[in-house]
């Protein structure tokens, strides 16, 4: 029997028989995170109304768990380097469970604010633990591609899953099941955890670096928070303009002193590699485009087409599918005999076409016959690139390493989504604005006319996301270089980060 590193014996080495389990433990997990970031979209105006919040500020319910989650995700895995990944793993279930419950026990606005931001710093200790286990558990080629299939297809359709979850939860229930369907997963997951996840020690010589967390984050805060302002303030107003400004000084401070620090929170080994940093680009940008199509659409399907909460969310089951069949049917039988850039590629060309299709919608358009075909069209373009994504991400890392970079995979996720949300939004807020104005008319025509300049919002906003998702095709076919996962003979050792 093979090992994987001098001095280990077999028996320490041998698969664990239960890996398949704790695989759906793992992936539990990074569901109700993933999904997390959007389920309480469907449900954002039922709590609007209950806890009294002003339009300028609900945008806070989503946009703090993603500012929190993106901005210290560095740092949760660097933690889980530390710690050791299985116990990170449990305590940021347990956190995030906690959280959970206080936002849904909510009794106004500040209390939700602050409960959503707690969801996103213990998602930031969770998310890069769950995909380091994973990376850890299965170290076979084969089992590998079938493993980070799922985990991808989880990724890539939890936030339609979170819409689905949150349209029967807000109608049937109330909102505050949004928040609290999650403590009896986490509850699962916990026992799951402890009962079938294992994992070596954490690594004793890393060290956290306080410095390097402060710059990172706050870099990527002010920026994603520069973002959010954009679309109520403008581009040209001097707190955001200062927010990005601040934003890419405290990030370039951060890169500098990654390369002075004793003990890096994100080691620039990690990015020099350039098919990770490829992965980590084409991952942001598609992020982008895929969290406007999921803002635009839900306004569309509720307000243009008059869908329940139910009804829009199943109105996206058909690109969750898509998804996993993309990721499980497609890329992981054929992720160790192509090249990942032959999955990554036409995956985001397949994505951004579907994106065409809809910048075609119109205030009466038909589902079955123009929003679908988008929806598929998306939903396998996007499961062909998540995993490949991931498993090239985290090829190749040192075990000390793993969590950080799982961590940078995450983040890219969260950064574009947030700055996907607030571009997009703020693209389609301007573009409507002007088309109304330049079609001022009679009382008679006033609603027609802006409901026709709120669709044509989102079609303009969503040929930008066509052009992301183009330009993330660009990037995985440009830097993501590497072939195909070699396959290592029986008693061969194989590193634990081989993809």
């Amino acid at each position: 029997m093979s090992v994987t590193r001098t001095g280990e014996s077999s028996a320490d080495t041998a698969p664990d028989p239960r890996r398949w389990w704790g695989l759906v433990i793992i992936a539990l997990a990074q569901l109700m995170v993933v999904l997390d970031a959007t389920i309480v979209n469907i449900a954002l105006p039922s709590a609007q109304q209950d806890l009294g919040i002003s339009d300028g500020d609900r945008q806070w319910v989503i946009t703090a768990y993603t500012l929190a989650f993106g901005g210290l995700l560095l740092l949760g895995g660097r933690i889980a380097d530390l710690v050791g990944r299985k116990r990170t793993f449990v305590i940021g279930l347990i956190g995030f469970a906690v959280a959970s419950a206080l936002g849904g026990a909510a009794t106004g606005s500040a209390m939700l604010f602050g409960a959503r931001a707690l969801q996103g710093v213990f998602a930031a200790v969770l998310a890069p633990s769950a995909l380091s286990l994973l990376t850890t558990t299965f170290t076979d080629p084969k089992e590998r591609g079938k493993a980070f299939g799922i985990y991808g297809a989880l990724a890539g359709s939890g936030a339609a899953i979170g819409f689905i979850l949150g349209g029967l939860l807000t109608e049937y229930l109330d909102w505050r099941w949004c928040l609290y369907v999650n403590v009896p997963i986490a509850v699962v997951a916990v026992f799951g955890a402890l009962v079938l996840l294992h994992d070596r020690p954490g690594h004793a010589d890393v060290r956290l670096d306080v410095p390097g967390a402060v710059l990172g984050c706050g870099g990527l805060v002010a920026i994603v928070y520069g973002f959010s302002e954009a679309e109520p303030r403008g581009w040209t107003d001097p707190l955001v303009l200062g927010l990005f400004a601040g934003g890419i000084v405290l990030l370039t401070a951060f890169v500098w002193w990654q390369t002075k620090a004793r003990s890096p929170l994100l080691p620039l080994h990690i990015i020099r590699d350039r098919n990770r940093a490829g992965c980590f680009l084409t991952m942001g940008l598609a992020i982008i485009g895929m969290f406007g199509l999921f803002l635009f659409m839900t306004y569309y399907l509720q307000v243009a087409l008059g869908y329940s909460p139910v009804k829009t969310g199943l109105a996206f089951l058909p690109l969750t599918l898509a998804i996993i069949i993309g990721s499980t049917q497609i890329s992981a039988r054929l992720m160790n005999r192509v090249a990942p850039r032959m999955l990554m590629v036409p995956g985001m060309l397949l994505a951004s076409g579907g994106m065409v299709i809809l910048t075609r919608m119109t205030v009466h358009s038909s589902y079955t016959s123009e929003i679908l075909p988008a929806l598929l069209l998306m939903g396998l373009g996007m499961g062909l690139t998540f995993m490949p994504v991931f498993a090239t991400a985290t090829a190749g890392v040192a075990p000390q390493d793993a969590g950080v970079t799982s961590a940078t995979v995450n983040t890219s996720q969260q950064v574009g989504g947030s700055i996907g949300t607030a571009l997009l939004n703020t693209i389609a807020t301007t573009s409507g604005a002007a088309y109304i104005a330049a079609r001022s008319t009679g009382p008679a025509r006033r609603a027609q006319v802006a409901a026709e300049g709120t669709v044509h919002g989102y079609t303009v906003a969503i040929w930008w996301a066509a052009g992301i998702m183009l330009l993330a095709g660009l990037v995985a076919g440009l830097m993501v270089t590497t072939g195909p996962p070699r396959h290592a003979p029986a008693d061969t050792a194989v590193p634990e980060s081989v993809g």
